[in-house]
């Protein structure tokens, strides 16, 4: 009876940690997510900062030249998308007209097909859909104010990261004085694994991303979409959300193609294309820019979206898996908590993984004929 008592007490404080936990991070979420973020971006930016006080240059100077330059990309990239996105806005009441008009042909196509001809329904297609433009309107709107309102925060994440690369030495020696003499050893071998993890996914995703701008603008273009360079931008920037990115990203092109330029054939070809791009980001570029470092398996990773969603948003989308990632990394290294490294890995579903090898016996591909 007293160990029963004594493991509901403690799954009692683990239940109220987790619900402090949670309550502290949406309280403070608007101090929290630059700070998060700019963590996984002093990862990004250090083997460069490394690299430059190998060559003799001062780690303020370094931190510096690297952060203006990294910044300045950034800020580049943004405003190229601005421009693009204040263009579509202009035309937006032009784009509304097109979308309506060709959602009327649509209906009258499918009310003569199923020969429904109750004047009640007339352009019922139509309402419902100027309802959603003047939602999204609105939306965009809402977003473009949210993101000068949030400026401040984002302009502190540069000055968070000089100052996380400037103390890293120091970081490292706060934690390693924290632990007694005999736990230096794992821990350092924990830390470096971290760097190592963080340092692969954050410069992978960025490179990733980066192609998939050039991947899908150019596609688009070449298919013939209108905004095909707004519309490709935003659909590879949303690929920093692992697994729903590039899907969720392909359905703005989608969308804008069948109802505003009104063309199902041309919708069925860039449906195809995002289809293609899904497939080659991950199993060609994924695998083999990113790697496999950060191994939580799908499960966990869509529920970690998910949370970060709910708890930060969109920022908290892209900072869940990565961190996510570090938790695995402590784990793998602490004998106590196998059991949870086995659980966010991929490890223990081998005997039930489609494999191409696996294809290749059932259909007797590359058999030797005896």
């Amino acid at each position: 009876m007293a160990k029963k008592l004594d493991r509901i007490k403690q799954f009692t404080w683990i239940l109220l940690f987790l619900v402090l936990l949670v309550y502290v991070l949406v309280a403070a979420r608007e101090f929290l997510y630059p700070i998060f973020m700019a963590v996984l971006f002093s990862y990004l930016l250090y083997p460069v900062v490394k690299k430059l006080e190998e060559w003799g240059v001062p780690r303020i100077l370094a931190n510096f030249i690297t952060i203006i330059l990294s910044t300045l990309a950034i800020v580049g990239l943004f405003v190229l998308l601005y421009k693009q996105l204040s263009t579509f806005l202009s035309d937006f009441p032009s784009l509304q007209e097109q979308a309506l008009k060709n959602l009327d042909r649509l209906q009258y196509a499918i009310d003569d097909k199923f020969g429904d001809t109750d004047s009640a329904n007339e352009h019922w297609l139509r309402k419902q859909v100027y309802n959603a433009f003047e939602i999204s309107g609105g939306f965009i709107a809402d977003v473009l104010m949210a993101t000068t309102n949030t400026i401040t925060k984002f302009g502190l994440i540069p000055v968070y990261m000089f100052l996380l690369l400037y103390y890293r030495n120091k970081f490292e020696n706060f934690i390693l004085r924290l632990l007694p003499s005999f736990r230096h050893s794992s821990t350092q071998c924990v830390i470096d694994e971290i760097a190592s993890v963080m340092k692969r996914y954050m410069s992978g995703v960025v490179i990733v991303i980066l192609i998939l701008c050039v991947i899908n603008s150019i596609g688009l273009l070449i298919i013939g979409v209108d905004y095909a360079i707004l519309l490709g931008i935003i659909a590879a920037l949303i690929n920093f959300i692992p697994y729903f990115g590039t899907l969720i990203g392909g359905a703005f092109p989608v969308i804008y193609t069948l109802m505003v330029q009104g063309d199902p054939q041309k919708t069925l070809v860039v449906v195809g294309f995002f289809l293609l791009v899904q497939f080659t980001e991950n199993n060609i570029l994924t695998p083999n820019i990113t790697g496999n470092k950060v191994n939580i398996n799908p499960m966990f990773t869509i529920l970690s979206i998910v949370v970060g969603g709910m708890i930060w948003g969109l920022p908290g989308m892209f900072v869940a898996v990565p961190f996510l990632g570090m938790f695995k990394v402590y784990c793998d290294n602490h004998s106590e908590l196998n059991a949870y490294s086995f659980l966010l890995g991929t490890d223990g579903t081998e005997e039930h993984a489609l494999t191409i090898d696996k294809i290749k016996d059932k259909l007797g591909i590359g058999q030797k004929n005896n």
